[in-house]
């Protein structure tokens, strides 16, 4: 059984940074393959960024490549969604997604076994 628990979401302008972390318990983080998904106001859940459990393969929505980066430190338990350059229409709230035995960077909600509880991010324009 994992639990994640995301922090560093808030209120921003366009144009601002944040950084949101995702912390897991459990013993087994390394053999988990993470994702971060939104979901903007009114629209359906989405896959922003992903990572394989070793960080050797990442995926990234086209809308914030370039802007978003994901990295995972393994022996602090924890994903990073770094987001630069923020929009209004990164409007949403963000979770984190855990799948274990994640070699790839996994796109498709059902896959994951476990997910946090999220984390707003509004950004004004």
């Amino acid at each position: 059984q994992v639990q994640l628990v995301e922090s560093g979401g808030g209120l921003v302008q366009a144009g601002g940074s944040l950084r949101l972390s995702c912390a897991a318990s459990g013993r087994t983080f390394s053999s988990y393959a993470m994702g971060w998904f939104r979901r903007p106001p009114g629209k359906e859940r989405e896959c922003v960024a992903a990572i394989s459990w070793s960080g050797a393969s990442t995926y990234y929505a086209d809308s914030v490549k370039g802007r978003f980066t994901i990295s995972r430190d393994n022996a602090k338990n924890t994903v990073y969604l770094q987001m630069n350059s923020l929009k209004p229409e990164d409007t949403a709230v963000y979770y984190c997604a855990g799948k274990y035995g994640g070699s790839y960077a996994y796109t498709a909600i059902d896959v994951y076994h476990y997910w946090g509880q999220g984390t707003q991010v509004t950004v004004s324009s």
